[in-house]
């Protein structure tokens, strides 16, 4: 186990956030013996948005035997394995059940917990089987005992998913790639800099990107955080952005368009007041 304090911006994804105390655990002893304190679980850091003064909890990080699986995917998936690393592994063995989530640069477990996926597929549709942490020990679960709708599960409180069962098909390499190839085209135009991903969800029957470029908020900058001007539901960092400024993004986005945050916030941000431009 390692315990570290370090800037969260350098772990996430958008490339914003202040310190925290991060202990990344290898075994089971050692989730134990971290979350004996209060502490937040850290994936891969895409679609979360950290305060600039940081959090105070301990932030655990999954590695070691969280981040085993095996190399045909017939047994238990750990929760630190990366999604693209998985769906590749899946392409090539011609097993499908993980196309929906081509574009999806999230670890195994943060998946699961906010059910991410595509108009193609999410996490939900590919578990068997869920092993979650609490109450100090490990249980296992049916996904249908887990609340999972659109980017959203019902966890038990306090609980950290450390390996998943996954339920696929066979099928050819050749069609679970041309799958993928479906995916990746109706996501085109994402941006490249550095994002969370979404940042609204889609309204039932809409998308939130249509309707913020249709109220032209794209290309909207508050210093160095900009609404992107390839797709209007990611907000992008210029390159030295805070959360504040990120927030005041979100808030702009809201004054206009009833839009829920789909990024996770991690501490208090108060929306940056600086000047706006379009």
């Amino acid at each position: 186990m390692k315990i570290a304090r370090l800037p969260l911006a350098k772990l996430t994804t958008i490339g914003v956030g202040g310190e925290a105390e991060v202990w990344t655990v290898e075994t089971l002893r050692d989730l134990k013996t971290a979350t004996q304190a209060p502490y937040r679980v850290l994936g891969n850091g895409s679609n979360l948005l950290v305060s600039d003064a940081g959090v105070p909890e301990r932030v655990i990080r999954l590695s070691g035997e969280f981040a085993e699986w095996r190399p045909d995917l017939s047994g238990w998936v750990g929760a630190g394995v990366l999604v693209p690393s998985l769906l590749q592994a899946a392409a090539r063995l011609g097993l499908s059940g993980l196309e929906g989530l081509h574009g999806v640069p999230a670890q195994v477990g943060g998946a699961v917990k906010m059910n991410a996926g595509t108009r193609f597929g999410e996490m939900a549709d590919a578990l068997e089987l869920v092993e979650l942490y609490h109450d100090g020990r490990l249980h296992v679960y049916h996904p249908s005992e887990l609340g999972f709708r659109y980017r959203h599960s019902e966890l038990p409180e306090g609980s950290i998913v450390t390996r998943v069962k996954l339920r696929l098909t066979p099928s050819t390499e050749e069609a679970v790639r041309a799958k993928i190839a479906l995916v990746d085209a109706a996501r085109k135009g994402q941006p490249k800099k550095k994002s969370a991903g979404c940042a609204f969800k889609n309204p039932p029957g809409d998308s939130a990107g249509r309707l913020i470029d249709a109220n032209g908020l794209k290309g909207t900058t508050i210093g160095r955080a900009m609404i992107s001007l390839e797709h209007g539901n990611f907000l992008v960092n210029l390159g030295g952005a805070t959360a504040a400024e990120m927030y005041a993004l979100i808030r702009k986005v809201q004054a206009v368009l009833p839009l829920e945050v789909e990024w996770e916030i991690w501490g208090e941000i108060a929306p940056a007041e600086v000047e706006v431009h379009q």
